[in-house]
Protein backbone atom coordinates (compact mmCIF):
# COMPACT_ATOMS: atom_id res chain seq x y z
CA UNK A 1 0.00 0.00 0.00
CA UNK A 2 3.18 2.19 0.78
CA UNK A 3 3.48 2.54 -3.35
CA UNK A 4 -0.57 3.84 -3.39
CA UNK A 5 -0.99 7.52 -4.11
CA UNK A 6 -4.77 8.99 -4.12
CA UNK A 7 -4.97 11.83 -6.99
CA UNK A 8 -6.62 14.96 -7.10
CA UNK A 9 -9.67 13.49 -8.76
CA UNK A 10 -10.13 11.04 -6.20
CA UNK A 11 -11.33 13.82 -3.78
CA UNK A 12 -13.13 16.08 -6.35
CA UNK A 13 -15.44 12.66 -6.81
CA UNK A 14 -15.70 12.07 -2.89
CA UNK A 15 -16.38 15.98 -2.34
CA UNK A 16 -19.70 15.86 -4.87
CA UNK A 17 -20.88 12.46 -3.54
CA UNK A 18 -20.79 14.29 0.41
CA UNK A 19 -22.23 17.07 -1.25
CA UNK A 20 -25.18 14.56 -2.51
CA UNK A 21 -25.66 12.86 0.82
CA UNK A 22 -26.17 16.28 2.45
CA UNK A 23 -28.30 17.81 -0.07
CA UNK A 24 -30.48 14.54 0.58
CA UNK A 25 -31.56 15.16 3.79
CA UNK A 26 -33.53 18.35 1.87
CA UNK A 27 -34.07 16.91 -1.15
CA UNK A 28 -34.93 12.62 -0.23
CA UNK A 29 -34.77 12.10 -3.72
CA UNK A 30 -31.15 12.83 -4.42
CA UNK A 31 -30.63 9.76 -1.81
CA UNK A 32 -30.81 7.41 -4.40
CA UNK A 33 -27.93 9.13 -6.33
CA UNK A 34 -25.76 9.44 -3.74
CA UNK A 35 -25.43 5.67 -2.50
CA UNK A 36 -24.99 5.28 -6.80
CA UNK A 37 -22.45 7.04 -6.94
CA UNK A 38 -20.83 6.04 -4.23
CA UNK A 39 -20.91 2.37 -5.21
CA UNK A 40 -19.76 3.18 -8.63
CA UNK A 41 -16.88 5.32 -7.05
CA UNK A 42 -16.30 2.46 -4.91
CA UNK A 43 -15.98 -0.09 -8.04
CA UNK A 44 -13.97 2.41 -9.90
CA UNK A 45 -11.44 2.72 -7.28
CA UNK A 46 -11.18 -1.11 -7.26
CA UNK A 47 -10.81 -1.44 -10.89
CA UNK A 48 -8.20 1.46 -10.74
CA UNK A 49 -6.00 -0.46 -8.60
CA UNK A 50 -6.35 -3.40 -10.42
CA UNK A 51 -5.40 -2.14 -13.61
CA UNK A 52 -2.46 -0.44 -11.82
CA UNK A 53 -0.95 -3.39 -9.28
CA UNK A 54 -2.57 -6.25 -11.29
CA UNK A 55 -0.28 -8.96 -13.33
CA UNK A 56 3.11 -8.03 -14.33
CA UNK A 57 1.80 -4.09 -15.48
CA UNK A 58 4.93 -1.93 -15.01
CA UNK A 59 6.97 0.74 -16.55
CA UNK A 60 10.45 0.41 -17.37
CA UNK A 61 12.94 3.33 -16.89
CA UNK A 62 16.64 3.77 -17.40
CA UNK A 63 18.59 6.88 -17.26
CA UNK A 64 21.29 7.65 -20.10
CA UNK A 65 23.93 10.09 -18.82
CA UNK A 66 27.61 10.71 -19.80
CA UNK A 67 30.61 9.99 -17.69
CA UNK A 68 31.65 13.33 -18.07
CA UNK A 69 30.65 16.69 -17.83
CA UNK A 70 31.55 20.07 -18.71
CA UNK A 71 31.51 22.89 -16.16
CA UNK A 72 29.15 25.98 -16.60
CA UNK A 73 27.36 24.41 -19.86
CA UNK A 74 23.65 22.75 -20.28
CA UNK A 75 24.95 18.78 -20.40
CA UNK A 76 22.14 16.32 -21.31
CA UNK A 77 20.64 14.06 -19.68
CA UNK A 78 18.28 11.28 -20.96
CA UNK A 79 15.53 8.86 -19.39
CA UNK A 80 14.02 5.89 -21.41
CA UNK A 81 10.61 4.61 -20.61
CA UNK A 82 8.63 1.79 -21.67
CA UNK A 83 5.35 1.01 -21.04
CA UNK A 84 4.39 -2.38 -20.12
CA UNK A 85 0.73 -1.83 -19.19
CA UNK A 86 -0.97 -2.77 -21.92
CA UNK A 87 -3.21 0.67 -21.85
CA UNK A 88 -2.18 4.17 -22.49
CA UNK A 89 -0.70 5.78 -19.10
CA UNK A 90 0.56 9.32 -18.09
CA UNK A 91 3.55 9.34 -16.12
CA UNK A 92 5.09 11.77 -13.72
CA UNK A 93 8.70 11.31 -13.45
CA UNK A 94 10.89 12.54 -10.92
CA UNK A 95 14.76 12.29 -11.26
CA UNK A 96 16.48 12.45 -8.15
CA UNK A 97 19.27 15.03 -9.30
CA UNK A 98 23.02 15.21 -7.71
CA UNK A 99 22.51 17.56 -4.45
CA UNK A 100 24.90 20.05 -6.00
CA UNK A 101 21.74 21.36 -7.98
CA UNK A 102 20.24 21.80 -4.68
CA UNK A 103 16.36 21.28 -7.03
CA UNK A 104 13.62 20.00 -5.18
CA UNK A 105 11.02 20.72 -7.28
CA UNK A 106 11.73 18.47 -10.81
CA UNK A 107 9.14 17.01 -12.36
CA UNK A 108 8.88 15.72 -15.78
CA UNK A 109 5.44 14.55 -17.65
CA UNK A 110 4.89 12.17 -20.62
CA UNK A 111 1.61 10.02 -21.78
CA UNK A 112 2.46 6.64 -23.02
CA UNK A 113 0.54 4.70 -24.85
CA UNK A 114 0.63 0.55 -25.05
CA UNK A 115 3.87 -0.83 -25.60
CA UNK A 116 5.33 2.73 -26.56
CA UNK A 117 9.26 3.66 -25.65
CA UNK A 118 10.37 7.50 -25.73
CA UNK A 119 12.69 9.52 -24.18
CA UNK A 120 12.20 12.40 -21.63
CA UNK A 121 15.17 14.54 -21.97
CA UNK A 122 16.54 17.27 -20.07
CA UNK A 123 19.85 19.47 -19.13
CA UNK A 124 21.62 20.25 -16.20
CA UNK A 125 24.36 23.12 -15.87
CA UNK A 126 27.21 22.28 -13.42
CA UNK A 127 28.58 25.35 -11.49
CA UNK A 128 31.36 23.45 -9.71
CA UNK A 129 33.86 20.79 -10.59
CA UNK A 130 33.95 17.24 -8.91
CA UNK A 131 32.02 13.99 -8.89
CA UNK A 132 28.25 14.51 -9.26
CA UNK A 133 26.03 11.00 -8.13
CA UNK A 134 22.27 10.27 -8.70
CA UNK A 135 20.24 8.48 -7.14
CA UNK A 136 16.23 6.90 -7.45
CA UNK A 137 14.17 7.56 -10.72
CA UNK A 138 10.81 7.49 -9.01
CA UNK A 139 7.69 7.25 -11.40
CA UNK A 140 3.63 8.51 -10.57
CA UNK A 141 1.63 6.42 -13.05
CA UNK A 142 -1.86 7.05 -13.49
CA UNK A 143 -4.31 4.66 -15.74
CA UNK A 144 -7.33 5.91 -17.81
CA UNK A 145 -9.42 6.40 -14.58
CA UNK A 146 -7.23 8.81 -13.57
CA UNK A 147 -8.44 8.15 -9.89
CA UNK A 148 -5.27 6.81 -7.90
CA UNK A 149 -1.59 6.64 -8.80
CA UNK A 150 1.05 4.17 -8.58
CA UNK A 151 4.65 4.50 -7.29
CA UNK A 152 7.44 2.76 -9.66
CA UNK A 153 10.59 3.45 -7.99
CA UNK A 154 13.71 2.66 -10.06
CA UNK A 155 17.20 2.32 -8.09
CA UNK A 156 19.78 4.08 -10.94
CA UNK A 157 22.75 5.37 -9.64
CA UNK A 158 25.09 6.97 -11.72
CA UNK A 159 28.17 9.20 -11.15
CA UNK A 160 29.16 12.08 -13.44
CA UNK A 161 32.87 13.34 -12.84
CA UNK A 162 32.34 17.26 -14.08
CA UNK A 163 35.51 18.62 -15.72
CA UNK A 164 36.74 22.19 -16.83
CA UNK A 165 35.48 22.68 -19.73
CA UNK A 166 37.10 22.20 -23.35
CA UNK A 167 35.07 23.64 -25.55
CA UNK A 168 36.73 26.74 -26.28
CA UNK A 169 40.26 24.59 -26.82
CA UNK A 170 40.30 24.63 -30.62
CA UNK A 171 38.85 28.14 -30.94
CA UNK A 172 42.68 29.24 -29.74
CA UNK A 173 44.81 26.35 -31.90
CA UNK A 174 45.01 28.40 -34.87
CA UNK A 175 46.20 31.18 -33.21
CA UNK A 176 48.51 28.89 -31.92
CA UNK A 177 49.33 27.15 -34.93
CA UNK A 178 49.75 30.39 -37.50
CA UNK A 179 52.93 32.16 -37.89
CA UNK A 180 51.04 35.68 -38.15
CA UNK A 181 53.58 37.12 -36.17
CA UNK A 182 56.30 37.36 -39.33
CA UNK A 183 53.54 38.90 -41.01
CA UNK A 184 53.67 41.35 -38.77
CA UNK A 185 56.95 42.24 -39.08
CA UNK A 186 58.24 41.37 -35.43
CA UNK A 187 61.97 41.69 -34.49
CA UNK A 188 63.46 38.97 -33.62
CA UNK A 189 65.84 38.79 -30.39
CA UNK A 190 68.36 37.04 -28.57
CA UNK A 191 66.59 34.80 -26.09
CA UNK A 192 68.59 34.82 -22.47
CA UNK A 193 69.53 31.58 -21.17
CA UNK A 194 68.49 30.04 -25.19
CA UNK A 195 69.81 26.54 -25.81
CA UNK A 196 70.61 24.57 -29.46
CA UNK A 197 70.15 20.53 -29.93
CA UNK A 198 72.00 18.35 -32.84
CA UNK A 199 70.48 18.68 -35.79
CA UNK A 200 72.98 17.31 -38.66
CA UNK A 201 76.34 17.16 -39.80
CA UNK A 202 77.14 18.80 -42.71
CA UNK A 203 80.09 20.36 -44.76
CA UNK A 204 81.71 23.17 -43.94
CA UNK A 205 81.18 26.35 -46.04
CA UNK A 206 82.65 30.18 -45.73
CA UNK A 207 80.73 31.59 -42.69
CA UNK A 208 80.48 28.17 -40.40
CA UNK A 209 81.70 28.60 -37.10
CA UNK A 210 84.93 26.42 -36.99
CA UNK A 211 84.15 25.89 -33.19
CA UNK A 212 81.32 23.75 -34.43
CA UNK A 213 83.85 21.28 -36.73
CA UNK A 214 83.36 17.74 -35.70
CA UNK A 215 86.73 15.83 -36.22
CA UNK A 216 85.68 12.89 -35.66
CA UNK A 217 83.46 12.83 -39.23
CA UNK A 218 86.04 15.29 -40.90
CA UNK A 219 88.64 12.30 -40.15
CA UNK A 220 86.55 9.79 -41.63
CA UNK A 221 85.77 12.14 -44.76
CA UNK A 222 88.20 13.27 -45.28
CA UNK A 223 87.25 16.55 -45.77
CA UNK A 224 86.17 19.72 -43.63
CA UNK A 225 82.70 18.73 -41.33
CA UNK A 226 80.87 20.58 -39.17
CA UNK A 227 77.83 20.06 -36.58
CA UNK A 228 74.41 22.15 -36.95
CA UNK A 229 72.36 23.34 -33.91
CA UNK A 230 69.21 24.75 -34.04
CA UNK A 231 67.34 26.11 -31.42
CA UNK A 232 65.25 24.22 -28.88
CA UNK A 233 61.73 25.32 -29.30
CA UNK A 234 60.01 23.25 -26.53
CA UNK A 235 60.72 25.48 -23.13
CA UNK A 236 59.39 24.87 -20.04
CA UNK A 237 56.18 26.68 -19.41
CA UNK A 238 53.92 25.93 -15.67
CA UNK A 239 50.56 27.12 -14.83
CA UNK A 240 50.42 28.23 -10.84
CA UNK A 241 47.38 28.04 -9.45
CA UNK A 242 46.49 29.52 -5.95
CA UNK A 243 43.99 27.36 -4.44
CA UNK A 244 43.26 30.06 -1.35
CA UNK A 245 40.95 32.09 -0.03
CA UNK A 246 40.57 35.14 -2.33
CA UNK A 247 40.52 32.58 -5.40
CA UNK A 248 37.16 32.01 -3.43
CA UNK A 249 35.51 35.25 -4.90
CA UNK A 250 32.12 34.04 -7.15
CA UNK A 251 31.64 35.53 -10.91
CA UNK A 252 28.54 34.08 -12.62
CA UNK A 253 28.09 31.27 -10.46
CA UNK A 254 31.62 30.29 -10.39
CA UNK A 255 34.85 30.82 -7.99
CA UNK A 256 37.67 32.81 -9.57
CA UNK A 257 39.99 29.46 -9.63
CA UNK A 258 37.16 27.84 -11.52
CA UNK A 259 37.75 30.38 -14.26
CA UNK A 260 41.37 30.38 -14.01
CA UNK A 261 41.33 26.69 -14.66
CA UNK A 262 39.30 27.07 -17.27
CA UNK A 263 41.97 29.66 -18.80
CA UNK A 264 45.25 27.66 -17.73
CA UNK A 265 43.60 24.47 -19.64
CA UNK A 266 43.44 26.50 -22.61
CA UNK A 267 46.62 28.57 -22.56
CA UNK A 268 48.54 25.48 -21.72
CA UNK A 269 46.52 23.69 -24.96
CA UNK A 270 47.98 26.71 -27.01
CA UNK A 271 51.36 26.35 -25.80
CA UNK A 272 51.44 22.51 -26.77
CA UNK A 273 50.56 23.56 -30.26
CA UNK A 274 53.57 25.80 -29.62
CA UNK A 275 55.62 23.24 -29.01
CA UNK A 276 56.48 24.25 -25.51
CA UNK A 277 56.52 21.69 -22.46
CA UNK A 278 53.58 22.04 -19.59
CA UNK A 279 53.12 21.91 -16.35
CA UNK A 280 50.87 22.27 -13.60
CA UNK A 281 51.54 23.21 -9.89
CA UNK A 282 48.61 23.73 -7.36
CA UNK A 283 49.19 25.24 -4.22
CA UNK A 284 47.35 27.00 -0.71
CA UNK A 285 48.77 26.80 2.37
CA UNK A 286 50.60 23.55 0.93
CA UNK A 287 51.96 22.90 -2.36
CA UNK A 288 49.63 20.39 -3.28
CA UNK A 289 50.05 18.88 -6.94
CA UNK A 290 53.50 19.29 -9.14
CA UNK A 291 52.64 17.86 -12.60
CA UNK A 292 56.70 17.91 -14.55
CA UNK A 293 56.27 19.84 -18.05
CA UNK A 294 55.92 17.67 -20.97
CA UNK A 295 54.90 17.79 -24.10
CA UNK A 296 53.46 14.01 -24.42
CA UNK A 297 50.21 13.63 -26.16
CA UNK A 298 48.85 12.41 -22.98
CA UNK A 299 49.76 15.38 -20.65
CA UNK A 300 46.46 17.35 -21.38
CA UNK A 301 44.55 14.72 -20.19
CA UNK A 302 46.47 14.03 -17.21
CA UNK A 303 46.09 18.04 -16.18
CA UNK A 304 42.74 17.42 -16.36
CA UNK A 305 42.60 14.60 -14.29
CA UNK A 306 43.93 16.60 -11.68
CA UNK A 307 42.25 19.59 -12.02
CA UNK A 308 38.41 18.70 -11.98
CA UNK A 309 38.05 17.75 -8.33
CA UNK A 310 40.46 20.96 -6.95
CA UNK A 311 38.56 22.94 -4.79
CA UNK A 312 39.90 26.32 -2.86
CA UNK A 313 40.04 26.85 0.91
CA UNK A 314 39.71 29.20 3.36
CA UNK A 315 43.38 29.82 4.27
CA UNK A 316 45.75 32.37 2.63
CA UNK A 317 48.15 30.85 0.13
CA UNK A 318 51.97 30.21 0.90
CA UNK A 319 53.62 32.04 -1.39
CA UNK A 320 57.34 31.43 0.72
CA UNK A 321 56.30 27.71 0.61
CA UNK A 322 55.71 28.00 -3.35
CA UNK A 323 59.15 29.54 -3.72
CA UNK A 324 61.31 26.96 -1.49
CA UNK A 325 59.49 24.17 -3.85
CA UNK A 326 59.57 25.51 -7.00
CA UNK A 327 63.64 26.00 -5.90
CA UNK A 328 63.67 22.29 -5.43
CA UNK A 329 61.70 20.84 -8.00
CA UNK A 330 62.19 23.34 -11.12
CA UNK A 331 65.79 23.44 -12.31
CA UNK A 332 65.21 24.75 -15.56
CA UNK A 333 64.52 28.24 -16.35
CA UNK A 334 60.76 28.29 -16.92
CA UNK A 335 57.96 30.55 -17.71
CA UNK A 336 55.21 30.94 -14.55
CA UNK A 337 51.85 31.56 -15.26
CA UNK A 338 50.73 32.78 -11.81
CA UNK A 339 46.71 32.57 -11.44
CA UNK A 340 45.94 34.48 -8.09
CA UNK A 341 43.98 37.66 -6.71
CA UNK A 342 45.28 40.68 -4.63
CA UNK A 343 42.39 42.73 -3.67
CA UNK A 344 44.63 45.60 -2.18
CA UNK A 345 48.51 46.67 -2.18
CA UNK A 346 48.81 46.06 1.35
CA UNK A 347 48.05 42.51 0.48
CA UNK A 348 50.37 42.47 -2.64
CA UNK A 349 53.35 44.17 -0.52
CA UNK A 350 53.30 41.24 2.02
CA UNK A 351 53.96 38.58 -1.19
CA UNK A 352 56.73 41.01 -3.19
CA UNK A 353 59.27 39.21 -1.60
CA UNK A 354 58.05 35.69 -2.47
CA UNK A 355 57.29 36.96 -6.00
CA UNK A 356 60.74 38.63 -6.95
CA UNK A 357 62.17 35.32 -5.27
CA UNK A 358 60.63 33.28 -7.95
CA UNK A 359 60.95 36.31 -10.58
CA UNK A 360 64.87 35.60 -10.24
CA UNK A 361 64.67 32.18 -11.04
CA UNK A 362 62.31 32.30 -13.70
CA UNK A 363 59.72 34.39 -16.13
CA UNK A 364 56.96 35.11 -14.03
CA UNK A 365 53.44 36.34 -15.18
CA UNK A 366 51.52 37.48 -12.37
CA UNK A 367 47.53 37.05 -13.40
CA UNK A 368 45.10 38.74 -10.63
CA UNK A 369 41.93 40.05 -11.73
CA UNK A 370 39.65 43.11 -11.69
CA UNK A 371 36.79 43.79 -8.94
CA UNK A 372 33.75 43.51 -11.59
CA UNK A 373 31.17 45.25 -8.67
CA UNK A 374 33.93 48.21 -8.52
CA UNK A 375 33.78 48.29 -12.24
CA UNK A 376 30.16 48.87 -12.67
CA UNK A 377 30.07 51.63 -10.02
CA UNK A 378 33.12 53.30 -11.55
CA UNK A 379 31.40 53.45 -14.41
CA UNK A 380 27.90 55.12 -12.24
CA UNK A 381 27.56 58.52 -11.60
CA UNK A 382 26.40 59.28 -8.45
CA UNK A 383 24.14 61.94 -7.72
CA UNK A 384 23.62 61.75 -3.66
CA UNK A 385 26.26 62.07 -0.63
CA UNK A 386 26.17 58.26 -0.02
CA UNK A 387 26.68 57.86 -3.86
CA UNK A 388 30.14 60.58 -3.75
CA UNK A 389 31.60 58.35 -1.00
CA UNK A 390 31.26 55.34 -2.62
CA UNK A 391 32.54 56.80 -5.74
CA UNK A 392 35.72 57.95 -3.67
CA UNK A 393 36.49 54.26 -2.29
CA UNK A 394 35.97 52.90 -5.76
CA UNK A 395 38.40 55.47 -7.37
CA UNK A 396 41.17 54.56 -4.28
CA UNK A 397 40.60 50.71 -4.92
CA UNK A 398 41.07 51.51 -8.73
CA UNK A 399 44.03 53.42 -8.56
CA UNK A 400 45.45 50.41 -5.95
CA UNK A 401 44.94 48.05 -9.02
CA UNK A 402 47.20 50.14 -11.08
CA UNK A 403 49.63 50.14 -8.56
CA UNK A 404 49.80 46.71 -8.44
CA UNK A 405 50.24 46.20 -11.80
CA UNK A 406 53.40 49.03 -11.96
CA UNK A 407 54.41 47.79 -8.79
CA UNK A 408 55.44 44.06 -10.59
CA UNK A 409 56.84 45.15 -13.67
CA UNK A 410 59.10 47.61 -11.63
CA UNK A 411 60.77 44.39 -10.63
CA UNK A 412 60.91 42.76 -13.99
CA UNK A 413 57.76 40.59 -13.34
CA UNK A 414 54.97 40.24 -16.27
CA UNK A 415 51.32 41.83 -14.73
CA UNK A 416 48.19 40.76 -16.36
CA UNK A 417 44.93 42.50 -14.72
CA UNK A 418 41.86 41.42 -16.18
CA UNK A 419 38.05 40.51 -15.52
CA UNK A 420 37.30 37.05 -15.62
CA UNK A 421 34.94 36.89 -18.65
CA UNK A 422 38.59 38.42 -20.64
CA UNK A 423 40.79 36.07 -18.85
CA UNK A 424 41.34 33.55 -21.25
CA UNK A 425 41.61 35.96 -24.56
CA UNK A 426 44.15 38.29 -22.14
CA UNK A 427 46.12 35.52 -20.92
CA UNK A 428 46.94 33.82 -24.50
CA UNK A 429 47.75 36.85 -26.31
CA UNK A 430 49.96 37.79 -23.59
CA UNK A 431 51.98 34.13 -24.07
CA UNK A 432 51.65 34.74 -27.96
CA UNK A 433 53.21 37.98 -27.75
CA UNK A 434 56.10 36.99 -25.51
CA UNK A 435 56.41 34.20 -27.82
CA UNK A 436 56.61 36.63 -30.84
CA UNK A 437 59.35 38.29 -28.74
CA UNK A 438 61.00 35.14 -28.16
CA UNK A 439 61.22 36.01 -23.96
CA UNK A 440 60.17 32.58 -23.43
Amino acid sequence: MKNVFIHYRWFIVLAINAVLFFAAFFMPVLWYAAIILLFTFAALTIIDILLLFGGNRTLEMHRIVPDRWHLAEDNPVRLQLKNRFGYTIKVECIDEVPVQFQIRDFVLYKQLSAGQEDLISYELKPLSRGLYRFEHIIAFVTSPLGLLKRRIVMDEPAEVKVYPTTRYLKNYQLMATSDRNQMAGTKKIRRLGHSLEFEQIKEYVNGDDIRTINWKATARKNNMMVNTFTDVRAQMIYCVIDKGRSMKMPFEGMTLMDHSIKSALTFMNVALHRHDKVGLITFSSAVQDIIPAEASPGQMNKILETLYHQHTDFLDADFERLVTVTRHKLSQRSFLMLYTNFESLTSLERQMPFLRGLAKRHLLCVVFFENTTIKELKDAQPDTTEGIYTRTIVDRFDYEKKQMVKELRRYGIIAVLTTPEKLTVDVVNNYLELKSRQSI
